[in-house]
């Protein structure tokens, strides 16, 4: 009895297991959706903002701006995105590795690196390894705007010009699909005509009501700009750095929502599992139970003749 109570017990734990991962897999399926949706519609504007920066930062206006000069002073700014919360599968760890590989491969000391945590799960990372935390934030919405957005990057941009930073990079994951997401690092700052055409080729094309033509960066144009060309350049270089930087959280947002439901997901279908696999061991447990108390009540009769 006592084993036939432990293993009912067990059932009914994993049950409720199951409950709770199908509903959080319900939640996420919703903020996926909506995320995907924001996400996949932002790449249009990207694409454009970001050809149109690659198009005057080969200016020599451009080219004197500070976001766009080429220092060997100052540190090696870092923007790490990650999620607040787990049970999204390798999502987070593999962003820590490439940023970890990033840091092995170009041979950085802790005192050389600053770190721009967004997202709580980076931000613990770098406190355990030591790396200075210029700028935090958590819990960041799914409905945050690009205009709100700027109190985020508006820190990164302000260390870029000072020159107390030579170049920033962003660590993120990129959304291919429901089931793909890849960890990726990209140079954001400082600006160049090469790093744009990098980062529009990063954006893929995708099919549906989203679909849209891949287009080449063809060239560097020439632009008479009014009133100042000082003037326009400080009003729009950060403003498409923060769509850049934008551009990846929300790729972030929408991959952190499909990996969290694909591992709701298969939380789900393992409870189910176990549920009917301990089903099956406490029918035969409890038959055998059954089975040896009707032989013992036959035998008492057979003694009692």
């Amino acid at each position: 009895m006592a084993n036939l109570k432990s293993i009912k017990s067990k059932i009914l734990s994993y049950k409720k297991t199951g409950t709770v991962t199908h509903a959080m897999e319900a939640v996420s399926a919703v903020k996926m959706r909506k995320s995907q949706e924001r996400a996949l519609s932002m790449r249009p504007y990207a694409r454009a903002a970001l050809r149109m920066l690659g198009s005057v930062s080969g200016s020599i206006d451009a080219l004197r701006h500070p976001l766009t000069q080429e220092r060997t002073a100052g540190k090696v700014g870092i923007i790490i995105i990650t999620s607040d919360k787990g049970l999204a599968g390798s999502l987070n760890s593999a962003v820590m590795r490439k940023t970890e590989q990033f840091i092995l491969e170009a041979n950085l000391s802790s005192n050389e690196l600053a770190f721009f945590c967004l997202g709580k799960r980076g931000y613990e990372f770098a406190l355990r390894r030591g790396f200075e935390v210029m700028h935090q934030h958590t819990n960041i919405s799914d409905g945050i705007d690009e205009i709100e957005f700027h109190k985020i990057t508006d820190k990164v941009i302000e260390l870029q010009m000072s020159g107390a930073l030579r170049e920033v990079r962003v660590a993120y994951t990129d959304f291919r699909s429901t089931f793909e997401q890849q960890a990726a690092m990209h140079k954001i700052l400082p600006l160049s005509q090469k790093i744009m055409e990098y980062i529009v080729k990063e954006i893929p094309p995708d099919r549906g009501k989203y679909a849209e033509m891949a287009e080449e960066i063809n060239g560097v144009q020439s632009y008479t700009i009014e009133p100042e060309p000082e003037a326009v350049l400080a009003a729009l270089l950060p403003k498409l750095v923060n769509v850049a930087i934008f551009h990846k959280l929300l790729e972030s947002k929408a991959s952190e929502h499909s990996a969290r439901m694909v591992a709701m997901k298969n939380a789900t279908d393992k409870a189910r599992e176990m549920t009917q696999s301990l089903t099956r061991t406490f029918n035969k447990v409890r038959q055998a139970a059954i089975t040896r108390e009707v032989s013992e009540i036959t035998s008492g009769i057979e003694a009692m003749r």
